[in-house]
């Protein structure tokens, strides 16, 4: 679709970065949860608590690989005076223990004497001895609604027992605006892809009829469009979302991406992500990972880390910037400002977030470094 100088797409205002955030929080609703087994709930969102329902573990087991016994017929155990033990069984790590066995002495504290066991060291009640619930007491809970199941989060509910669990798997449409062919685009198109199923997500990249058709895909909890959002003459992005939904800020004040636009068509919300490279990450990274966190349920942290850095940053007053930085230790190196050239973003390996009231950091400064991309 060409569209007509007079009628190229305009950003009238740019709207605050805060004010976007609120409005995707107003707009991205969590999606219905789901049921699923652990293996396809590696990445997604916990729906519900999931509670132990019985002790973790049910009955006392072995701490170590040693010997089960009662730790009063040890009491004045020594290598010349050995205490006889009626009742003692050899145990490897994570057995059951048996009887009224109450310790795990060691395989060297016993020895065996024609036939009959013999404590060479005393032990103590406990000593080598994992209580039963000592992971977990009946009803604790296990992980709260909200968290991120990843693969350590996985393992520990499938050693606690755990074979299913809820969770919340939005669903983006994930659309380019004028069809394959654009490198830049193309690019960005795979990394929010790629972004979207490491965040619990699920990205329909599925070719549509038309931005419209895709715009309307009542089957997504949400679009994300890639490019087309500027003035030129094939810019018919934020045109077309209007046509078929509401246009609630086209053009943000946020370095690189001014020219984002946000909507909904219905009740799901629409991004709009500019066509450059560095401009789609920076959007993507600041509105679209919150998009999907909400869609998700997602009640994680942001993932931050503190670094100097090692020369002065300056900004522009007025507009929130990501500025690319290379981290090395404890240090940041700023690598562009404005445009991210491609070279600047092979380099990078975490961004920093100066707020529309600073003019920037001089050389040294303690920053907030967010994850790349």
């Amino acid at each position: 679709m060409v569209v007509e100088p007079d009628r190229a797409q305009r950003i009238v205002r740019l709207t605050p970065l805060d004010d976007v955030l609120a409005r995707i929080d107003a707009l991205a609703k969590p999606v219905p949860p789901r049921a699923t087994d652990l293996s396809g709930a590696v990445g997604c969102t916990l729906a519900e608590d999931v509670v132990a329902n019985a002790p973790i573990p049910a009955t006392a087991r072995a701490l170590r690989d040693g010997w089960a016994v009662r730790a009063d017929l040890t009491t004045d155990a020594g290598t010349y005076a050995p205490a006889p033990l009626p009742s003692a069984l050899c145990v490897d790590v994570g057995q059951a223990l048996a009887g009224d066995a109450d310790a795990v002495a060691p395989l060297d504290a016993v020895t065996v004497r024609d036939g009959a066991a013999q404590a060479l060291a005393p032990v103590g009640p406990g000593d080598g001895v994992q209580a039963a619930g000592a992971d977990a007491a009946r009803g604790t809970t296990l992980l709260e609604a909200g968290r991120s199941l990843q693969r350590l989060q996985i393992e520990v509910l499938a050693a606690a027992g755990v074979t299913a669990v809820r969770v919340r798997t939005p669903r983006l449409r994930l659309v380019r605006a004028r069809g394959r062919g654009d490198a830049f685009i193309d690019a960005a198109f795979a990394c929010v892809a790629d972004a979207i199923g490491s965040m619990g997500g699920v990205a329909v990249t599925a070719e549509p009829d038309s931005l419209a058709s895709a715009l309307a895909d009542a089957a997504v909890d949400a679009v994300v469009v890639v490019g087309g959002t500027g003035s030129g003459r094939n810019d018919a992005t934020v045109h077309t979302l209007a046509s078929v939904g509401e246009v609630h800020a086209h053009g943000i004040a946020l370095l690189p991406g001014e020219t984002t636009a946000l909507g909904a068509v219905g009740s799901r919300p629409v991004l709009a992500l500019p066509g450059r490279l560095d401009a789609a990450l920076a959007a993507w990274h600041l509105l679209g990972q919150v998009m999907l966190a909400r869609l998700a349920g997602s009640r994680e942290p942001p993932r931050l880390r503190t670094a100097k850095l090692t020369h002065k940053v300056s900004s522009t007053v007025g507009l929130s910037e990501l500025v690319p930085v290379r981290c090395e230790g404890g240090f940041a190196t700023p690598i562009a400002s404005g445009y991210v050239p491609l070279s600047a973003l092979a380099h990078a390996n975490g961004w920093i977030l100066i707020a529309p009231a600073s003019e920037g950091y001089p050389a040294h400064t303690e920053v907030m470094i967010r994850p790349w991309p």
